[in-house]
Order: C-alpha cells, then structure tokens, then sequence
C-alpha cells in the first residue's frame, strides 16, 4: 500500500504564506492527477487543487490566484504554495490521487488566524 505523509502545516497570520509537500512512497508518476485536498471543522472534505502529468493545474474558485499546486515525479512528492491565507483557509490539508485510489495520510494542519 503506497502511503502518503504530508507536512508544512502551522499556524500563521492572515496574508501569510505556507509551503505544503506531500511524499508518496510508490510513485506518483503513474498517476495521471494528483490533488490536495481540506476538511475544515464540520465541513466535507473538498479538493482545493489538482495537476495533471501533462502540467495542468486546476483550482477551486476560493483558492485560484493564492494558491500553487506542483508535483516532482522523481521525488513522488505534490507541493502547495498558499499565498494570501485567510481565516477560512484554516482546515487539515491532505494530498491524493484525483480518484483518492491511496490511503489517506494524516493530513497537516493549516490554522490562518485573523
């Protein structure tokens, strides 16, 4: 089973940055789409991200113009830049395939305060 290990996460003011990166240990180069994913507190977890083996990136309409999605197949790892943070971006942040097919890992938890 491929795992999945997400970090970067902290707390950070609003208009801060954060870096997230997720390590696959199988390879994600077999896969046509990766994602990243948030579950807020009481909220569905919803996708914010997603990038294509082609380069196409496509994002939720609350992230586009902040957030940067990007992948490295050699080193099986998808990283999301956040610029422009907001209190509502405060949510655990998770990366998956696009048909979320891997495990879930444990997430890393991004809190924006006001």
């Amino acid at each position: 089973q491929v795992q999945l290990v997400e970090s970067g996460g902290g707390l950070v003011q609003a208009g801060g940055s954060l870096r997230l990166s997720c390590t696959a240990s199988g390879s994600i180069s077999s896969q046509n789409a990766m994602a990243w994913y948030r579950q807020a507190p009481g909220k569905q977890r919803e996708m914010v991200a997603r990038i294509y083996s082609t380069g196409t990136t496509i994002y939720a309409a609350s992230v586009k113009g902040r957030f940067t999605i990007s992948r490295d197949n050699a080193k099986n790892t998808v990283s999301l830049q956040m610029n422009s943070l907001k209190p509502e971006d405060t949510a655990v942040y998770y990366c998956n395939t696009l048909a979320q097919s891997w495990p879930w890992g444990q997430g890393t938890q991004v809190t924006v305060s006001s």
